[in-house]
């Protein structure tokens, strides 16, 4: 079993490979101390099994497993419990808090075998999903565009466009498409920042200038840039209503 650690603290990461020596049938085949790091990492050695750290610069480890396209076992290593007990709830290996016995973190592994044994792959958009409620609004978006990791402020987008199963982040010319529902993103970006004004679009509220008749009960919405978005009568009200 192919193993790599993540963790930001250089002290736990000696641990878990001292710990991981016990385990003939693992080898480490790499070491992250922080989230874009792992990514890459991750990418280029495709371990079966992820030890993870949640809280570190950069990414943290939910972003982590969102900007992944290897998809491995994840066993999160933490001193936090307040988000990676619900992520363990619908697809995490295990997770071990800080500090933890080398009994526990042997128990960890062996449950890793058995799933790996299985061909039990982890549901890892479930435990980013579940990670992702509770918590305050998303203040950046992770998205890959021609095979580039983005990590896109939520302030530079201008509006976000419904494309079938895809969304498009217009940013500037740039339109950078991800997998992800309009409905979704509505629910995880601010709604003082970001508001659904039609169907097939959610609006930088920032970047409005002004709404325009467009006929009877139709209006659109002029931006800064003065590019023009379709606005629904739920939309308008929606917009109104936030500006008081």
């Amino acid at each position: 079993m192919k193993v790599m650690i993540v963790d930001d603290e250089a002290p736990a990461r000696a641990l878990l490979a001292e710990y991981l020596e016990a385990h003939p049938d693992c080898q480490l085949v790499a070491q992250a101390a922080q989230g874009l790091e792992a990514v890459e990492l991750a990418e280029r050695h495709r371990p079966d099994l992820m030890l993870l750290d949640i809280q570190m610069p950069g990414l943290d480890g939910f972003e982590v497993i969102e900007a992944l396209e290897h998809r491995p076992l994840v066993v999160f290593t933490t001193a936090y419990d307040e988000y990676a007990l619900k992520a363990f709830e619908v697809g995490a290996v295990d997770y071990l808090l800080k500090p933890f016995s080398e009994e526990r973190f042997a128990q960890a592994m062996e449950r890793a075998a058995e799933r790996l044994a299985r061909g039990d792959h982890p549901a890892l958009d479930s435990i980013v999903a579940a990670a992702r409620r509770g918590r305050s609004p998303l203040s950046r978006v992770l998205l890959r565009h021609e095979g580039r990791l983005y990590v896109l402020p939520t302030e530079r987008i201008d509006y976000i466009e419904a494309r079938g199963d895809y969304a498009s982040f217009h940013v500037g010319k740039e339109a950078l498409a991800k997998q992800q529902s309009l409905g979704e993103l509505e629910e995880l970006l601010d709604p003082r920042q970001f508001a659904r004004i039609h169907r097939s679009y959610l609006l930088n509220l920032s970047r409005l200038a002004r709404f325009e008749l467009y006929a009877k009960d139709s209006r659109v919405a002029i931006l800064k840039d003065g590019t023009r978005l379709p606005v629904s009568r739920a939309g308008y009200a929606r917009v109104r209503e936030l500006a008081g």
